[in-house]
């Protein structure tokens, strides 16, 4: 950090959920339809919408492997170690991870002036209640306002601001809930990477039944974050369903490795072929932790599709993409190649810390940059993240 002489903003940091995210503020009557405490073989795990949930091994989150723990498994695994290998060790969770002053200190340490805060068990949950959108609403009400209270959105310290979930399972309440989360100071929107389950069934994001809610996002001038989640990307039967179930099979590949990179160009491309952003130009739109190997071949598509239907579009959709989309590469990535192909302007720096995809701390990630420009690079580390935090109003 003394090196670089600026502090970096990471643009993708988690928490680790309290024990009563989702039912501190949640209405009983409405526990079973949504988020329940089970106790199975001494083990403690969430039941979902009445269904047990495993997606992740131990929700209570103590004990804990350490930050980065599959580094060298996703660096190319260069020991050709089994990957569940890598999760053996464990340690008693720290405060950093659910208390806010604990985790300013731990920025200090780590040589950052500021992170975004994303969920952990929030980014798998709306998937395992797409069949009751009410319970969905409730749900992430309840959530959100635990979110507000432990760790607040904006306190004014410049330091740490956490994204409030949001869903357009009801447009009606997502209009509500961004509403009351910008009366509170938000600066940064997170959803998942996914076309929203209605009363009525799926239905694009982009459809202009959701117009409302986008317009409210483009007048407020915050950037909306779609986040590794699971998205419900089917893997039609080449491998089992389900998030969490890349090693499902043991020790061979699957194509669920595959899924978030898969979930989030549909969801990009998607955004501009139905010309969201010719109807609510001011909105900014950021994928972070969904990787960016995708990006040359939605480039190809948008340029193909230009080609095939002239016309259609009112600028070169790829001018769209680079105006309105920013893009937080796998840390493992080919950053240069981003660069090359959006600009390092829209190009975001963020650990997926303390994850065990993520980096063991977060400027170990500054290595990976050393193909860019000083200015190149200080736009990767700082200057992006700070613009896009800077709310847009119109």
């Amino acid at each position: 950090m003394d090196d670089l002489g600026y502090r970096p903003f990471d643009a993708d940091n988690h928490y680790y959920e309290a024990l009563d995210a989702f039912t501190r503020h949640l209405d009983p009557a409405l526990a079973g339809r949504c988020v329940q405490w089970c106790e199975i073989d001494g083990r403690r795990y969430h039941v979902v919408g009445g269904v047990v949930s495993r997606a992740v091994t131990n929700p209570t989150f103590n004990p804990i492997a350490p930050p980065g723990a599959m580094h060298d498994y996703f660096r190319g695994n260069p020991e050709g170690r089994n990957p569940l290998e890598f999760l053996t060790a464990r340690e008693e969770i720290r405060p950093a991870y659910r208390d806010r002053a604990a985790r300013v200190a731990t920025l200090e340490a780590h040589g950052l002036s500021a992170i975004w805060l994303f969920p952990t068990l929030a980014m798998l949950y709306e998937e395992l209640l797409r069949h009751d959108p009410e319970a969905v609403c409730a749900t992430f009400s309840a959530f959100n306002r635990w979110l507000d209270e432990d760790w607040g959105f904006d306190r004014g310290d410049g330091r740490i601001f956490a994204a409030p979930y949001l869903s357009l399972a009801d447009v009606d309440w997502a209009c509500d809930e961004l509403d009351w989360s910008l009366e509170r100071g938000a600066r940064v929107l997170v959803m998942r990477a996914a076309a929203p389950t209605t009363t009525t069934g799926q239905v694009s994001p982009f459809d202009e039944r959701f117009d409302p809610f986008w317009a409210k996002v483009a007048a407020a001038g915050i950037p909306m974050v779609i986040h590794a989640a699971d998205s419900g990307w089917s893997a039609n039967g080449f491998a089992p369903e389900g998030f969490g179930a890349t090693f499902a099979g043991g020790w061979k590949p699957s194509i669920k490795s595959f899924a978030i990179e898969r979930a989030a160009n549909d969801f990009i491309i998607s955004s501009i072929f139905e010309k969201l952003f010719d109807r609510h130009p001011n909105l900014r739109m950021a994928s972070i932790e969904n990787g960016s190997t995708f990006l040359a071949d939605l480039i190809a598509k948008l340029r193909s599709t230009t080609k095939k239907m002239p016309g259609y579009f009112t600028e070169d959709p790829v001018t769209t993409l680079q105006r309105h989309w920013w893009i937080n590469p796998f840390w493992e990535d080919d950053v240069n190649e981003v660069v090359r192909l959006i600009g390092a302007e829209r190009v975001l720096f963020g650990s997926d810390w303390p994850h065990i995809e993520g980096m063991p701390e977060p400027l170990d990630y500054v290595p990976e940059l050393a193909k860019l420009t000083e200015a190149e690079r200080k736009a990767v580390l700082l200057d992006n993240v700070v613009e896009l935090n800077t709310p847009r109003p119109i």
